[in-house]
């Protein structure tokens, strides 16, 4: 059963303009350490920010509290399963929330879809509660 629903859309440009306005201050304030070396490696460096930063704020959308009540930018990061593909990994006041929203006897499950074209960067997060076997 679907728990959480969370869209984003941003401008690859705006995070241009903030990279180059803020850096290091900007990227560590935000970005977790697995986003930051995906992100870092990357041609398209403000893309690939961009979308981890629409995936974040679509994730405080399902998670249903956007970014208060102690769920933080760092507290989601966007990872990688061994088959490529993408999901998140929450900590802190996050994955408080996580649990809190997720029925007894279940288990959280977060799908996440993102995308660019630029100069547009989208993500989908999807949280389901399935059977805990």
């Amino acid at each position: 059963m679907i728990i959480g629903l969370g869209s984003d859309l941003i401008d690859i440009r705006r995070i241009e303009k903030t990279l180059e306005r803020f850096g290091p201050r900007f990227v560590e304030r935000l970005f977790t350490d697995v986003e930051q070396s995906k992100s870092e490696g990357r041609k398209n460096r403000a893309a690939s920010y961009a979308k981890r930063f629409a995936a974040k704020e679509a994730c405080a959308k399902a998670l249903g509290t956007g970014l208060r009540k102690n769920v933080f930018w760092r507290d989601m990061g966007v990872v990688n399963l061994r088959s490529g593909k993408p999901t998140m990994a929450l900590t802190g006041g996050a994955l408080a929330r996580l649990n809190a929203i997720t029925p007894a006897g279940m288990k959280p499950q977060i799908d996440l879809t993102i995308t660019d074209d630029f100069p547009l960067a989208q993500a989908i997060v999807i949280i389901s509660a399935v059977k805990d076997e």
